[in-house]
């Protein structure tokens, strides 16, 4: 029976005895958090800053136009002319959902002479499916999401990709992003039973596990500071790893800063028996596996001993490998454990035998044919077997009791760290830890405390990553980094403009990325050349008096090949597919240590540490690839297929026209044309045409490798 929650204590954040040790360790570390380190200016509340006065002459779209010419003004500068549509459209395209505009598309677009067609452009963009995948992908580099264990062994997970799927549906709900956070960080503690929120927790088991470590409570350590470090990088911007030894050296970070962060997930517990199903769902199944249970008692009993005989031999031999103080541990009934060894020992029989991992029992020896044979029998009864619920990777605490915070190598009796924040931060209201029955309520506390409204960090951090996306860098340039060590922002006013909208607007994400795209900076043109002040106050575009050309990121370089070719598949959530087939890349198994060549060779995340911004580099590799790759070949002759079956002339010029279409969203210029034609009708060897249908792979495999392609102005 569960304990009402309202029977149960309120607990102080920190007790007057926690606040004292906190004191002393600062004071034995020798440093001491300051009125100039709370002054600087991530640390500071975020203001509400009225938009500045400029001498616009009509430019300005919205109030961001007049931060930015504001900033260009006080150097000389003016902003660039708008895009055509064709580049509007494909910008905008690429950068909501990740794919090139179909030629229907485009057309539409460049023709649609009414009031406010770029508005429902964006719109659209914003409402479709596809939005989802996009920035769904932001998301997952930030949290190192994979499918694989890493280390040696890397074993494939499964059950990984729920998460995947519920940040996709997340971002294509709009669902406000301080929810978003709390259902990641807590959300078993605030919908136990709902599998749409509880399987958010998937974000606590991205840590890379080693399958054959036997020193389990180091194993446990660094995958709770692998948590505690991610969690910093991705949603406050502060690399508290960086204290994990030391107090920061450059920030204003305590040591005791950081375990006091690692200790509101020290209750932790992954879990991987809990269904992702409703209670009803879960009630039907159970119904059903009761008959089935009732058909094949005779057989099932005739089999458990010889399980139990295979699991006891291969659990001995497991067992041992251990040292002899986690035997001690395993041997424990569970009733007696501490809520630590319940941890240790959930790490510890991965490696032995634990049915929530591996419920496939293996028996030989001289039960192996009795049981091979009872196993047949079984299969007689699958036809009333209900298919089994899935099981997702998700996490809960250990109980209401958490085990004890220690920083690790301190000198004299262990002092045990409540949870807590940044010293430097301690100006903010501290959520109370309310326990529950089966939890300590402690990551529900610090997910509040993320998300408070005067928490200067989380929606700064937030939309200057929207930003970087759509500009191709942030305000703040180092987007993962808001310390000492990274860069201030280039336009501070208009970061706390667009954090002050982004809260107000209730934390919807859409709200800003159409507030930035319906602005005229991000409607300049990319091609416009270096004005002379330019070159000497801003040869980098910081203060953004043109657009930036990018690159496009490895998952749309692919997706695009797929797109055009017409060989892409919409096919939306589910497990994960292997590298060939046309899906989207965001549905690819995501190896740690096998990863695709293409994308990795375009600088995709590895999937170790959170990425807040990618690589972009440009190698011999990359052109290797797409010049030789047998899988950009083999898009290139899908293009060839498509356009030579579309086109009912199937003349040179139509050829080339289709090609272009797919491909840039234009038509070929006069010079274009006549080349790309003379090359499909070039002779052979024998002064005859070349075959046709070669000659024209050839030129898809060309316009695939351009940088036009690859590239978005």
């Amino acid at each position: 029976m569960r304990t009402p929650t309202n029977h149960l204590p309120r607990v102080a954040l920190l007790s007057c005895a926690a606040v004292l040790a906190i004191v002393a360790i600062a004071q034995a570390n020798h440093r001491t958090i300051t009125d100039s380190d709370r002054a600087f200016w991530s640390f500071v509340p975020v203001k509400n800053p009225a938009s500045p006065k400029t001498r616009d002459g009509g430019w300005c779209r919205n109030d961001i136009d007049h931060f930015i010419l504001a900033k260009l003004e006080s150097e000389g500068l003016g902003p660039a002319a708008q895009a055509d549509r064709a580049t509007l459209i494909r910008r905008a395209t690429f950068d909501l959902i990740g794919l090139p505009p179909t030629p229907t598309e485009v057309e539409a677009f460049v023709g649609d002479s009414r009031p406010h067609a770029y508005a429902r452009l964006i719109d659209r963009l914003l409402a479709s499916p596809r939005y989802g995948e996009r920035w769904g992908r932001h998301w997952l580099d930030l949290v190192r999401y994979a499918e694989s264990d890493g280390f040696k062994q890397d074993s494939y997970r499964p059950n990984a990709w729920p998460y995947r799927d519920y940040v996709i549906k997340s971002f294509n709900d709009d669902k406000p992003y301080d929810r978003f956070v709390t259902e990641q960080l807590a959300g078993d503690e605030i919908a136990p039973d709902d599998p749409d929120v509880i399987v958010a927790t998937g974000y606590l088991r991205h840590t890379s596990y080693e399958y054959n470590q036997r020193d389990v409570p180091r194993q446990w350590q660094d995958m709770l500071d692998d948590v505690t470090d991610v969690t910093g990088d991705a949603f406050l911007g502060l690399s508290m790893g960086c204290a994990k030894c030391h107090d920061h050296k450059f920030d204003p970070i305590l040591r005791s800063d950081y375990y006091r962060m690692q200790a509101f997930f020290a209750p932790m517990l992954p879990r991987s028996d809990l269904a992702l199903a409703t209670k009803q769902q879960q009630q039907e199944y159970e119904t059903k596996l009761a008959v089935w249970r009732e058909k094949t008692a005779g057989i099932r009993a005739q089999m458990k001993p010889m399980e139990q005989r295979a699991i006891a031999a291969s659990s001995r031999d497991a067992i041992s490998k251990f040292p002899p103080e986690m035997q001690a541990v395993i041997a424990k009934p569970a009733e007696l454990r501490t809520p630590e060894e319940k941890q240790w020992a959930w790490l510890a029989m991965r490696q032995v035998y634990d049915p929530s991992e591996n419920p496939q029992v293996k028996v030989g020896g001289k039960d192996k044919e009795n049981y091979a044979a009872l196993k047949e029998q079984l299969k007689g009864f699958d036809a009333i077997k209900p298919k089994p619920l899935f099981h997702g990777l998700l996490a809960t605490d250990v109980g209401p009791v958490a085990p004890p915070t220690y920083m690790p190598g301190e000198k004299g009796p262990r002092v045990v760290l409540e949870p807590g924040f940044p010293v430097v931060l301690n100006a903010l209201p501290a959520p109370a830890i309310v326990p529950t029955a089966n939890s300590t309520g402690r990551r529900l506390a610090l997910a509040k405390w993320i998300v408070s409204p005067k928490n200067p960090l989380t929606a700064r951090v937030m939309v200057n990553r929207i930003w970087q996306y759509h500009f191709g860098r942030g305000l703040v340039a180092t987007s993962g980094d808001f310390g000492h060590l990274g860069t201030p922002p280039s336009h501070p006013q208009l970061l706390d403009y667009l954090a002050s909208r982004f809260v107000e607007g209730g934390w919807r994400m859409k709200s800003i990325h159409r507030l930035i795209m319906l602005s005229a900076t991000y409607r300049q043109s990319a091609l416009r050349a270096m004005p002379e002040v330019a070159r000497m106050k801003d040869p980098e575009n910081r203060l953004l008096w043109r657009m930036n050309t990018r690159r496009l990121e490895a998952e749309q370089i692919r997706d695009s090949m797929l797109a055009v070719s017409g060989e892409l598949k919409h096919d939306a959530g589910g497990p994960s597919v292997d590298a060939n087939t046309p899906r989207r890349s965001i549905y690819m198994k995501v190896i740690r240590n096998s990863r695709d060549p293409l994308l990795d060779v375009f600088d995709a995340p590895e999937s170790f540490g959170s990425v807040c911004v990618r690589n972009q580099t440009t190698t011999a590799p990359q052109a290797l690839l797409m010049i030789n790759g047998d899988w950009p070949l083999k898009r290139a002759a899908a293009l060839a297929a498509r356009v030579r079956g579309e086109e009912a002339s199937a003349d040179a010029e139509s050829l080339v026209n289709a090609v272009y279409h797919l491909a840039y969203g234009r038509a070929p210029g006069a010079d274009e044309l006549q080349a790309a034609v003379g090359f499909l009708n070039r002779p052979g060897k024998d002064n005859e045409a070349d075959t046709p249908d070669a000659n024209l792979v050839d030129f898809c495999h060309v316009i695939l490798n351009s940088s036009e392609f690859l590239y978005v102005d």
